[in-house]
């Protein structure tokens, strides 16, 4: 039988520490999944918060600062917490009260955790939101709390963009700056090339697809979209989307046309990433397409941008313009190929500190 006071790999001994030492927690690995974040309610005052939190980040907004504190405060914020408000009321998880995002984060987080921690008892789990709650810092602060001396960080983005995966590790390091005693930090990197997140997405399109008594004539990936200026100065954004796009068209077998690219989500009056995902639904359906569905490979949870103006909008601006049969092939949020995805990458960037 295994002597039950022999310390794990990697982990130390209590034993060296003298009398009356202050109890202390130390040797655990923390694993900290990230998504952008959800507002606490949909009235006005909450959707205030979130919006004035995400709206000043600079990474996501990047104009003058005394301009932009103008718009935003006395512009932005009078008018559209109201409107973002109901938004938000028509895809809320009335049960949790809570917008769905941070209920599939919390999933993710939770079947991660069932799933590798079983192999390793130095492995701690949890989730935070970018903005909003919970935050990085608090939940940073809670895993160390718990022992974990290392942190493995992981922005849930499949493809880096400054305005996402850039701005959580900038959320992070504020918060190791107010530590004094911080744990090792890992940041995962992006996956838009992961083969378990390819055949994720194909398996999804293929599932979703084959529960409908119809075919579509082609298939939209929509991603989220970034300012072209952004592009402009150096933002890799826009490639790695097309990677996806390639790679899982390439794993579906389909020819080029069938599963194309598109941006949505553009805000403001600047250029943006193109093709617009609006735009062209609306042109293909006034071009004769009668049969529609949208997959949004960059999300890897359902969210605002997904539930409401892909599922929601899109496909009204579809039916209004002459199409007929439109879907919305959900993201592969906590299910087994989700989770499959999470897990390849975390297995990956552990490797080193812990073997699983």
């Amino acid at each position: 039988m295994m002597n039950q006071n022999v310390t794990p790999p990697g982990a130390r001994s209590t034993s060296h520490l003298p009398a009356g030492h202050p109890p202390v927690k130390f040797g655990k690995i923390g694993v900290l999944i990230v998504n952008l974040g959800t507002p606490d309610g949909t009235d006005y005052w909450s959707m205030r918060r979130y919006l004035k939190e995400f709206l000043s980040d600079r990474r996501v907004i990047e104009v003058n600062r005394v301009l932009w504190w103008f718009i935003l405060n006395v512009i932005i914020l009078s008018r559209r917490p109201q409107a973002k408000g109901k938004d938000y009321a028509t895809i809320w998880n009335t049960e949790r009260d809570e917008g769905p995002l941070r209920t599939i984060t919390r999933a993710q987080s939770e079947k991660l955790d069932a799933a590798l921690g079983p192999l390793s008892d130095r492995l701690v789990f949890d989730w935070a939101m970018r903005y909003g709650n919970p935050s990085i810092a608090s939940r940073i602060e809670a895993l160390q709390a718990q022992g974990c001396e290392r942190l493995l960080l992981v922005p849930l983005y499949p493809q880096y963009a400054a305005a996402t995966s850039a701005t959580v590790c900038d959320a992070a390091f504020d918060a190791l700056k107010t530590m004094r005693w911080q744990p090792v930090l890992r940041v995962a990197p992006h996956w838009p090339d992961e083969p378990a997140y390819i055949e994720g997405i194909a398996n999804s399109i293929r599932t979703s697809l084959a529960t409908l008594d119809w075919e579509p004539e082609l298939v939209l990936a929509s991603f989220h979209g970034i300012p072209k200026e952004y592009f402009e100065k150096g933002d890799p954004y826009h490639c790695y989307c097309y990677q996806t796009t390639r790679l899982v068209r390439e794993a579906l077998g389909w020819p080029e046309g069938k599963l194309r690219l598109t941006f949505q989500s553009r805000f403001g009056k600047a250029e943006w990433l193109q093709p617009y995902t609006d735009k062209t639904v609306e042109a293909l359906a006034q071009s004769g397409v009668k049969r529609l569905a949208v997959i949004t490979p960059g999300f890897v949870a359902d969210c605002l941008e997904t539930l409401e103006e892909i599922a929601g909008e899109n496909a009204e601006i579809f039916h209004h313009s002459g199409g007929e049969k439109f879907h919305f092939i959900p993201c592969l949020n906590d299910t087994p190929d989700g989770i499959k995805v999470l897990e390849a990458v975390v297995r990956r960037e552990l490797k080193g500190w812990v073997e699983l």
